[in-house]
């Protein structure tokens, strides 16, 4: 009776022990798919810039516009915390969908070398943001539903487990804006 006892004691304590690790390798691996979005956003926030100086000789009746996307860009490299930074990200991103919508206006842009290939580059970085965000929700999802669910739970309590927090998207800002920058459209 007592070795069984002890069995039961020391699969509890192995389970425990394996739960908390889970909880540890998950809240390690959301803060390494964090700084992969973080990556991707620097590189965003350093092309923005350079494509706001290509396109400002051209627009020149959208200095206002150009400015509120400068002023977004640095909201947004300022930011700090997964809300603060979905947050300044999204305003930032509605403020480009309006230079690219503006951008249809001037034909001259469409045959710009420079201004196609930096909003190629953009396009690439946001679909590298988009890939870094739904891994890094994902693992926040896992992370999360781990806390809640009973048996570990509790291991998660004792711990001081906090949830993570999403990176999430403004429903508006779901809907990329399309551009079509072709030459005679």
């Amino acid at each position: 009776m007592e070795w069984v006892v002890l069995g039961l004691l020391l699969a509890v304590m192995a389970w425990i022990i394996w739960t908390y690790n889970l909880f540890v390798s998950l809240r390690h691996r959301i803060q390494a798919a964090w700084k992969q979005i973080d990556v991707q956003l620097k590189r965003r926030h350093d092309l923005i810039p350079n494509l706001v100086e290509s396109v400002k000789g051209y627009m020149k009746y959208e200095q206002e516009t150009l400015t509120k996307v400068m002023e977004a860009r640095s909201r947004a490299v300022s930011s700090a915390g997964v809300k603060a930074s979905a947050e300044a990200e999204n305003v930032l991103t509605q403020t480009l969908g309006r230079i690219f919508a503006l951008m249809e206006n001037y034909p001259e842009l469409k045959a710009n070398e420079n201004v196609l290939r930096l909003q190629e580059e953009l396009t690439t970085t946001e679909n590298q943001i988009a890939f870094a965000r739904q891994y890094y929700n994902d693992l926040v999802m896992r992370f999360n539903m781990r806390q809640e669910v009973f048996p570990a739970s509790l291991v998660a309590g004792f711990f001081n487990f906090k949830p993570s927090e999403f990176f999430n998207v403004a429903e508006a800002e779901k809907v990329t804006p399309r551009v079509d920058l072709k030459f005679g459209a």
